[in-house]
């Protein structure tokens, strides 16, 4: 049963994010804006595709431990590819506000995003093990976790002084993927049960991506911002 509603759940989540990517890329026209964002939620769908999909096939299979390779790749692949994600919706946040200076939050950002990749490719992360170091899994979440910070600031003081209806909540959405998150990195190994956060810290990112389409779908009333 586990299998089979993940599963589903899964199709559905990569299905809806990778086709709202796709059809913004490809229907936004020379606004840069939103083919960024298309590009952010296609990024999202396909690399969460790489873990998601070995996932399945070993709940239907023989089992996650004994696939541990094939979702050790897919988590690490995952890991970059969300780091990419933040990286552009950080992108677009300068975009939307036209925010043209404080260079050194740029820096900060890439900084950030650097480090975290460069973690994520430490062998003491063990990806191909399937009870892999807790402890490494807190080191490389670290600077993302600092990136969502930054990030969530950001888009609530632009957002709430400019009366972007649009992105008003994006900073509580990146929140609440943080918030449910968390909790899987640090305790999933030890109740599994917690492992079932990962829905609604999906949910929440289907919710970043649908602001955006929203704005896009609305994109003659939301250019009045700024």
């Amino acid at each position: 049963m586990q299998a089979i509603m993940e599963t589903a759940f899964d199709v559905i989540y990569l299905s809806t994010v990778i086709i709202i990517g796709i059809m913004m890329i490809k229907k936004t026209g020379d606004n840069k804006k939103y083919k960024l964002f298309g590009l952010m939620a296609l990024i999202l769908g396909v690399g969460d595709a790489f873990h998601l999909i070995p996932r399945s096939y070993a709940l239907f299979t023989t089992g996650l431990e004994a696939n541990a390779a094939a979702l050790g790749m897919g988590k690490l692949i995952t890991s970059i590819t969300m780091t990419i994600f933040y990286v552009l919706l950080y992108l677009f946040w300068r975009k939307r506000y036209q925010i043209t200076e404080r260079k050194w939050l740029s820096n900060l950002i890439y900084g950030l995003a650097i480090i975290r990749i460069i973690l994520c490719f430490f062998p003491q992360n063990d990806w191909f093990n399937y009870n892999a170091s807790i402890s490494w899994g807190i080191y490389r979440n670290i600077p993302f976790a600092l990136m969502g910070l930054i990030i969530l600031g950001l888009f609530y003081n632009e957002a709430k002084k400019r009366d972007d209806q649009f992105f008003q909540f994006m900073w509580l959405a990146v929140t609440l993927s943080f918030a449910f998150y968390v909790p899987v990195v640090l305790w999933a190994k030890t109740a599994t049960w917690i492992g079932m956060l990962m829905i609604p810290k999906t949910l929440a990112y289907v919710w970043i991506v649908f602001m955006g389409f929203n704005s896009f779908k609305n994109r003659s009333e939301e250019d009045l911002i700024g």
